[in-house]
């Protein structure tokens, strides 16, 4: 892979939120109680939405405000599938070692996203210079 950023898709924590979200996925698979509405679904969303959410930043870097808030929102659906696999995690519908991993992950996709926010700047489309 080139180090040149085409896409949202080349982006690291973008493949790493894919990635994760997958896992949770996987690690959900078995959970067939009624639990799985209530719990189950709402985790496997959040997952899926930090990936959603930095897609759509990346569309939004023509103007930082957006761009942020668009991180920002993906930031929160981390943390909330973090809160979801605690869940998990207490109910016993996931062992504790799957957990610790998951929550790790997402605590990584957090401090990237964290960090893009931090310097948008280097993200944003530059304006070009036409005459």
């Amino acid at each position: 892979m080139s180090d040149r950023i085409n896409s949202y898709k080349d982006l690291w924590v973008f493949q790493n939120a894919l990635h994760t979200a997958m896992r949770v996925y996987l690690a959900t698979e078995p959970v067939v109680t009624e639990d799985r509405f209530s719990l189950i679904d709402p985790m496997r969303r959040s997952s899926r939405r930090v990936c959603v959410n930095i897609a759509r930043a990346w569309r939004k870097r023509r103007f930082k405000t957006p761009f942020i808030a668009k991180l920002k929102e993906s930031e929160g659906d981390a943390c909330e599938t973090q809160v979801w696999i605690e869940f998990a995690r207490q109910c016993r519908y996931m062992d504790e070692p799957t957990c610790r991993d998951l929550d790790a992950a997402y605590g990584q996709i957090i401090g990237q996203l964290c960090k893009m926010m931090d310097q948008p700047d280097k993200w944003l489309l530059r304006k070009s210079m036409k005459r």
